[in-house]
This record gives C-alpha cells, sequence and structure tokens, in this order.
C-alpha cells in the first residue's frame, strides 16, 4: 500500500485510458495522499502549495508560445520548410526520399542536441521549429512517434554526459554535490564516465525506433495540417531580418537573465518595435500562444502539485526500505529495484533534476552497505534520475516534443509520445543502467 507506488501506477493507468493528464495527476495526487495517512485537508494544502512551484514554468511556455507565433508569422520557418519541400519534389524516388527522411532526423537530433549546451534553450526552440515542418514530415511520410523519439533522445542524452549547459548542473550542480553531501568520495570528471554505458541504453533506443519500430510510412491528413498552419504575412526580407534579430535578442535576453519569461517577451517586443507585428494585433498573438502552449503549463502546474504531495506523504523512505528488507544480500536485485523505483519516482514527479535530491539521501548509504563502487554508485543514481523523464506525462521532454508535432491535432500525448518514448528509452536504459552498476 505503498501512496508512490499506488498514485503513479493509478496515475498512469488513467493517462492510458486517455482521461487528461491534469485530472489523472490530481486525482492520483489526492489518492496516495490519503492513502500514506494524510487527512484530505492536509493532502489538499501540500497540493495547493506545490502548484506555485508550476505557475513561473507555465508562464515561460505562455510566452514561449506567443514568441512562436509572432516568428511563424514572419515567415523565416516557412524558407525552411518550402525549400525541404522542393527537394523532395525534385528528388521523388524512393531511395531519395529514404536519405532525405534520415537526412532531417539527424538534422533535428544535432539541433535538440545543442538546445541543452552549445546555445541551452532547452525546449524553447521545439514550438518555432517543428509545427512548420510538419508538411515536410507529411511529404516524406515519416511516422511522427519517430520524431518524438529523436526529440527526446537530445532532450535527454546530452545532459546525462555533457558537463556543459544542462548537463553542467545535472552532472555537477546537482548529482555531484548530493553525492559529496551524502559522503562519497567521487571527483567531477569521473561522474560523466560512470553514465556513458546508460547512456549506450538511450542510442540503442534511438537505433531501434529509427530503424525497426517507426522505418514504416505514416500517413497524415494535409488538410489538417493546412488548417492548422497560423495566418501568415506575406515575408520579405524586413521581415527576415526583425525575425533574425529578434531571436538573437530572445536568446540573449534569455541567457542573461536565465528566464525564458524575459527572453520570449524581449524577442516578442523585436517583432512589434520592427513592424513585423502591429500593437493591434499583440493580444490575438498572445491569446494564439496560449492556446498553443496552455496543456503543457497546466500539466506542469498540476505536475509541481503532485510531487509536493509525493514528498509529504514520505512514500521514498519506505517503500526503498521495505524494498531493502526483502532483497537480502543480493546486488543484483538491489540494482534492479533501485533502479525501478527511481523509475517510478521520476515518472511521478516528471523531473529527474528534482529527483537525484530525494534519491541521493537514501541511496548512497544503502548502495554502499551492498558494497557497489563509487562510479556504480554514480551510474546508479544518475540512471534511477534519468529514468522516467522519458516517459512520463508530465515531463517537459515529453511535453516538449508534442508541443510542436501536435500543433494540427494529430498528435496525441499518451499514445504517440509518452508510450513510444517509454518503450525504446526507459527499456533500454533500466538495461544498460543495470550493466553499468554491475559492472563499474
Amino acid at each position: 500500500m505503498n501512496p508512490i507506488l499506488i498514485s503513479v501506477c493509478v496515475m498512469l493507468i488513467l493517462a492510458l485510458l486517455r482521461v487528461n493528464v491534469v485530472i489523472a495527476l490530481t486525482f492520483s495526487a489526492l489518492l496516495g495522499g490519503v492513502i500514506s495517512g494524510l487527512s484530505l485537508t492536509e493532502t489538499i494544502s501540500a497540493f495547493e502549495e506545490g502548484l506555485g512551484g508550476g505557475a513561473t514554468i507555465a508562464l515561460s511556455y505562455a510566452m514561449l508560445g506567443t514568441f512562436a507565433v509572432a516568428i511563424s508569422r514572419s515567415g523565416i520557418t516557412d524558407i525552411l520548410a518550402q525549400s525541404l519541400i522542393k527537394k523532395i519534389k525534385c528528388n521523388n524516388s524512393t531511395k531519395n526520399t529514404f536519405f532525405l527522411k534520415y537526412f532531417v532526423l539527424v538534422i533535428i537530433a544535432l539541433v535538440t542536441i545543442s538546445s541543452q549546451n552549445v546555445i541551452p534553450v532547452h525546449i524553447a526552440f521545439i514550438p518555432i521549429l517543428i509545427p512548420p515542418l510538419l508538411h515536410v514530415f507529411e511529404k516524406l511520410k515519416l511516422d511522427r512517434r519517430l520524431v518524438a523519439c529523436t526529440l527526446t533522445f537530445g532532450l535527454i542524452t546530452p545532459y546525462m554526459t555533457l558537463p556543459i549547459g544542462f548537463g553542467g548542473i545535472f552532472l555537477n550542480n546537482i548529482l555531484l554535490k548530493n553525492l559529496h553531501d551524502n559522503g562519497l568520495d567521487i571527483s567531477a570528471n569521473q561522474v560523466p564516465i560512470a553514465m556513458l554505458l546508460p547512456a549506450a541504453g538511450m542510442l540503442f533506443g534511438l537505433l531501434t525506433a529509427a530503424f525497426f519500430s517507426y522505418r514504416k510510412p505514416r500517413h497524415y491528413s494535409e488538410e489538417k495540417i493546412l488548417n492548422a498552419e497560423p495566418e501568415k504575412m506575406e515575408f520579405n526580407s524586413k521581415s527576415i531580418r526583425v525575425a533574425l534579430i529578434a531571436i538573437v535578442i530572445a536568446l540573449s535576453a534569455q541567457l542573461y537573465t536565465g528566464s525564458m519569461i524575459v527572453g520570449a517577451l524581449a524577442g516578442f517586443m523585436i517583432f512589434i518595435l520592427g513592424g513585423v507585428i502591429k500593437w493591434k494585433e499583440t493580444s490575438d498573438i498572445f491569446t494564439r500562444g496560449v492556446q498553443m502552449m496552455a496543456m503543457i503549463g497546466f500539466i506542469m502546474i498540476s505536475a509541481a502539485g503532485f510531487a509536493a504531495v509525493m514528498k509529504a506523504t514520505g512514500g521514498v523512505e519506505t517503500l526503498v526500505g521495505s524494498l531493502s528488507s526483502t532483497i537480502g544480500d543480493n546486488k543484483g536485485f538491489a540494482a534492479f529495484f533501485m533502479l525501478l523505483v527511481g523509475l517510478l519516482v521520476t515518472m511521478g514527479i516528471g523531473s529527474s533534476f528534482s529527483t537525484i535530491p530525494i534519491l541521493s539521501t537514501i541511496y548512497v548509504p544503502l548502495a554502499l552497505s551492498f558494497g557497489f563502487s563509487p562510479l556504480a554508485i554514480v551510474a546508479l543514481i544518475g540512471t534511477a534520475a534519468a529514468l522516467g523523464d522519458a516517459g512520463s506525462p508530465a515531463s517537459d521532454s515529453t511535453l516538449g516534443p508534442t508541443s510542436g508535432l501536435n500543433a494540427d491535432g494529430q498528435h496525441e500525448h499518451i499514445w504517440d509520445t509518452v508510450v513510444p518514448t517509454f518503450i525504446h528509452y526507459n527499456l533500454p536504459l533500466l538495461a544498460f543502467g543495470w550493466i553499468a552498476i554491475m559492472t563499474l
């Protein structure tokens, strides 16, 4: 009757049954709180206190959606889409289409990886870049589930292995710091090494999705894609110049302030001052932006409330305690069950970054008692935290891809993003992470 186990399972079952994710998160949080022994009033209080933690993210996504609509109106992203469509028409043979399909996927993967370290904007680029490419995906008969897997791979794998950008935050500021705080002696240069084999599991999952699971053509309604495209201005050299300046200003402001809200607002103001967006159109543009990103915002707010209730129940400690008392001295079972608990916790909270402080306090002394090496403990906690980031209905690594791919309503969040990424990344991560823990 562990509250976290029950809450996460109920939330996932409801989501798979196509119950709205916000409703699934809210109901599961209240259920878990009551099961843990908290009163209904205490559970609601913890949930409401946690909601504030998601408000900043929700507003960030609303502003980001507004900026994305403004960029679409400038026409700059259509230039890329139209050039790719022309290339498809000129090279219409099956062989050329095959190569162009994987060329597009490689470019998307590289852009996504760059968004984590080279230009650390995280998911900010997805609602800007992906919607104009939906027409290209349709021409190539490209399965959007494969695009979702490609995006999620690029959002997660870099922070697992590259100690720069978001990887620097995950590996050094969070993982290494919490390991040191709990008495594990390990250096910064050893942490990425310990995470190489788990990251290989991510690569295995991507290759499986690309060349086996989703290699067959999939058809989407071209009419729905056309209907979903925002009304565009006739773009000219001036609008393109303004768009480029706005992107640079938005990126610079975000990097300087560390705020997506400030970055998107600064970029949007450049569009207004440059004459691409008229003052009287700002309300309409903002409304469209909010419509694009509203669901992500509400899910992230609900996930913050869910996480607060899960922490208040103390369910992680009791779950690990009950598992450790039943597995005896078997290191293999111990490693597997600790990874499994990490999967459950991260899928509920929706953030690998937030999971590490919760797990490390319990896992470091427990792993040392089983005789795991320092490198194995790094792989254990790093993998346990990354598990569930892909495949969680409330993770920005799945919500981000859905926000771009579902612009025309033809890409369902749970069955087209969450389930494919869970199968292709969480299962290989479990296997490769376990191997890393047992061999390091």
